[in-house]
């Protein structure tokens, strides 16, 4: 349910607009890519781990994901003073919040993985007769 200036139940539908400041947010923070990343980040990683432990993401798509989720706040990168010289990740206190729910929606897919593709395979079926 979304609040707005004038008073809770004024804004109920404000989260349906298409300039409701959320959209975007949710759009960064709430792709696949995101998910996944934040999920790894259960301590500082370097970015060639991550990229490791995100099998199929592409050095670009890691690259812009972490750039989103730095700018919004969720993550931190720290330059590393080695040799060649190593960056690191990792989750910021805002980032860290979203880890509870981030695991509720994980385990619910999770768990109702079966039952998705089951329902896929009907509708499919229905389809293409």
């Amino acid at each position: 349910m979304a609040i707005s200036e004038t008073g809770a139940d004024a804004g109920i539908d404000t989260v349906y607009r298409s300039d409701c400041p959320s959209r975007p947010i949710l759009d960064q923070i709430a792709d696949k890519w995101s998910m996944m990343v934040m999920a790894v980040l259960d301590k500082p990683t370097r970015f060639n781990e991550i990229k490791r432990r995100l099998e199929g993401v592409t050095q670009r798509v890691l690259t812009q994901t972490l750039r989103r989720l730095e700018r919004n706040g969720m993550i931190v990168r720290r330059v590393l003073p080695t040799s060649p010289v190593g960056v690191e990740y990792s989750l910021t206190p805002l980032g860290e919040s979203l880890r509870e729910p981030f695991g509720r929606l994980y385990d619910w897919t999770v768990n109702n993985a079966d039952e998705i593709r089951a329902h896929q395979m009907d509708y499919d079926q229905r389809v293409q007769s």
